[in-house]
């Protein structure tokens, strides 16, 4: 053991001590309990399985030893913040995720890019399946063509 370390001891063993008179005083904080042995004064911590004290706070008042309680130790503020803003923050995480998704962020092919048409305008130069390779019959004169339309 280090110098100024509390020896962990049993709530049985803390109880037949304070039983036989043998602990001086007592600090009760949340479940743990630390306290000092009569003549040499030793240090000690032992974990109180009990919900309350009443029943400890009454065998040490018989037993005349010194008591007292402090708070329990409370978190920071800004660690509770965090926690109470952790799943909020996941959340906004998943959302911004998903909208990224959905916009298509890795070359336009997102959720929502189902309604886009990929078809390109083609100049006649840019042409190079003809009328023959499709079908099989020869291709007709352009003049042939222009004047059909008009």
């Amino acid at each position: 053991m280090r110098t100024g370390q509390p020896a962990t001891i049993d709530y049985s063993q803390f109880l037949s001590e304070v039983k036989s008179n043998n602990v001086d005083s007592v600090t009760l904080k949340g479940k743990s309990s630390r306290g000092s042995d009569v003549p040499p004064a030793s240090p000690f911590v032992t974990y109180n399985p009990e919900t309350n004290n009443t029943a400890l706070i009454g065998l040490m008042q018989s037993q005349g030893v010194k008591f007292r309680g402090e708070p329990p130790k409370q978190q920071s503020v800004f660690l509770q913040l965090l926690i109470s803003a952790f799943p909020i923050l996941i959340l906004i995480g998943f959302w911004a995720y998903f909208m990224r998704q959905m916009q298509g962020a890795s070359g336009g092919r997102g959720a929502m890019s189902f309604g886009k048409s990929r078809a390109r305008l083609l100049g006649e130069d840019q042409v190079n399946i003809t009328f023959a390779d499709v079908a099989g019959v020869e291709e007709p004169s352009k003049k042939w063509w222009k004047s059909s339309i008009s």
